[in-house]
């Protein structure tokens, strides 16, 4: 399993950024897909929630309204439209996979930052 997170950045606040995770080494297309984020000194939390066909879409309450997740299966590909931002958003950014065994597979995740 591979996953390779791109899009991370420099932006000022009320700017958007688009992050995207390419995934190879599974069959993306029956998967859910998740976005993390860790800040500084902070615990790894859950952005965003996709499900395998992507009717299914859950947030976090602090992006909710702002935050978009979004994928491609036939690009093995899954998105998060980030709009509004703010210097709280400050973070890397993760792409997960959860496999049939329990066993969590990580991207080396891509820099946002958030400042003027």
């Amino acid at each position: 399993v591979q996953l390779v997170e791109s899009g991370g950045g420099l932006v000022q606040p009320g700017g958007s950024l688009r992050l995207s995770c390419t995934a190879s080494g599974f069959t993306f297309s029956s998967y859910p897909m998740r976005w993390y984020r860790q800040a500084p000194g902070k615990e790894r939390e859950s952005v965003a929630l996709i499900s395998s066909s992507g009717a299914v879409r859950n947030y976090a309450e602090s992006v909710k309204g702002r935050f978009t997740i979004s994928r491609d299966n036939a690009k093995n590909t899954v998105y998060l439209q980030m709009n509004s931002l703010k210097p709280e958003d400050t973070a890397v950014y993760y792409c997960n996979v959860l496999d049939v065994f329990g066993v969590n597979y990580w991207g080396q995740g891509t820099q946002v930052t958030v400042s003027s």
